[in-house]
């Protein structure tokens, strides 16, 4: 697993387009593990996905999803932020959750699946979450350009995220959620948290200078090509 990418504006959020970056910069860590619970779902995992708010669909996170809970949604709550894609036949899916209710979405989740974006993951970790990470590809049409893929594959090499690029990574990440939801926890040692979130931010950075200086056009020098002088002429 591994991951990389640089720190992108709202589109890479899972709340509200209108949630602004000093909101989620000064986002309060909350309590961790025990999680809060309603009554009705106990004994029930409950998941959140946030696909962030990007206008290219995710179809492929969602569709991987919509394919597994068929088999589990007995033992799942499961709660999709699914932005600009669509969420036929998932249960508790939302295109958008504002800032407050995406910090109690993740107060109360005892697994955190999300798109690559920087601002999420951070978030998702803040909550004490591990999460697992399915970055978008730009290839497929789900982003712009590769700055997820490169941010995730960073951070899962470190194992601060639980990367998933594809259907059976993602599979296996939750079956052992299920199985023991404690494995995709993090400490909440506070000055361990703001170092890591240091790192995270600088790692997104250089990754984001990377991807504008390879997209940037090339400028072509322009010059009058040298022509050989004829002899003949030369010599009149």
């Amino acid at each position: 697993m591994g991951g990389t990418a640089p720190a992108v504006p709202g589109g890479d959020r899972g709340g509200d387009p209108a949630v602004t970056e000093r909101q989620h910069a000064t986002a309060p860590a909350t309590d961790r593990l025990p999680r809060q619970r309603d009554a009705a779902d106990l004994g029930r995992t409950q998941i959140l996905v946030a696909v962030g708010t990007d206008k290219h669909p995710f179809d492929r996170l969602v569709g991987w999803l919509r394919d597994w809970h068929g088999g589990v949604a007995d033992a799942v709550r499961l709660t999709v932020q699914h932005g600009h894609t669509a969420a036929p036949g998932l249960p508790d899916a939302v295109p958008f959750l504002g800032h407050d209710a995406l910090q109690a979405a993740m107060a109360t989740a005892d697994l955190v699946v999300c798109h690559g974006g920087p601002a999420t993951i951070l978030e998702a970790r803040r909550h004490g979450h591990l999460p697992i990470v399915v970055p978008r590809d730009p290839t497929r049409g789900e982003h712009v350009d590769d700055h997820q893929l490169l941010f995730a594959r960073r951070l899962g090499a470190a194992g601060m995220v639980a990367l998933c690029e594809t259907r059976e990574a993602l599979t296996d990440a939750l079956t052992a959620g299920l199985a023991d939801p404690a494995r995709f926890t993090v400490t909440a040692d506070p000055d361990s948290a703001r170092a890591q979130e240091a790192a995270v931010r600088r790692v997104g950075q250089i990754v984001e200078e990377l991807v504008a200086a390879s997209n940037a056009p090339r400028r072509r020098t322009w010059w009058r090509p040298w022509v050989r002088p004829d002899r003949a002429g030369a010599d009149r």
